[in-house]
């Protein structure tokens, strides 16, 4: 029993510093904390590009197959055939093409459940310096000034966990006579090998 102790610990020590050498120095989407409560941040956030694409299926098959999809884009096949730099985070939402009641309290369509998966674009690109996709699936698309309520969770941002998440902070935010005008967004920071202790990720969701 110790020695199997051992190898676990080994294992998860391994396993800690693989994430910590292949996150490296990424850079984040910019912004400013407005304010701070017990339960959730305001923050602002900075203008910025995102490429984003909009996937069919369940929450976790948008989520991997729209990564794959913005990773050739940016790993090289675009326009300059040039590579661009990884940012953080990688966000997923609904898709707005699905019929809405209310801003969140929302219904889809039984027959199709969309996401929309976004890569935020480094900062160094304008939309005239940006290379553009040879994918037509991907859209480039500039956002001005966004303020985001935001909360933080760790381990892996199953839809479960996400959904539960939301629901907290949706609370929260009815709490305080706040009204969301747009859908929750799921900010995941991590490579897919990260270990789930160091894994960071948040809900935002777009307030006036």
């Amino acid at each position: 029993m110790g020695a199997a102790l051992i190898a676990t610990a080994a294992l998860a020590g391994a396993w800690s510093i693989t994430g910590l050498v292949t996150e490296g120095n990424v850079e984040e989407a910019a912004y400013t904390v407005v304010k701070e409560t017990g339960d959730y941040e305001i923050r602002s956030y900075a203008p910025h590009i995102r490429a984003e694409v909009v996937m069919d299926g369940s929450y976790r098959k948008s989520i991997y197959g729209g990564f794959r999809v913005l990773a050739d884009y940016i790993f090289g096949n675009n326009t300059a055939n040039d590579a661009i730099d990884m940012t953080a985070p990688v966000v997923s939402e609904k898709s707005q093409k699905i019929a809405m009641t209310a801003p969140v309290m929302h219904q889809q369509t039984p027959e199709k459940e969309q996401h929309v998966i976004a890569f935020i674009m480094p900062s160094e690109y304008t939309m005239e310096t940006l290379p553009k996709p040879n994918n037509a699936s991907i859209t480039l698309r500039e956002t001005g000034t966004q303020n985001m309520a935001v909360r933080r969770f760790g381990g892996y941002a199953t839809k479960g966990r996400t959904n539960r998440r939301i629901e907290t902070l949706l609370k929260a935010l009815e709490k305080d006579g706040i009204v969301p005008v747009g859908e929750p967004q799921v900010a995941q920071f991590n490579p897919p090998w990260t270990p789930p202790w160091m894994r960071r990720n948040e809900i935002l969701i777009p307030m006036e």
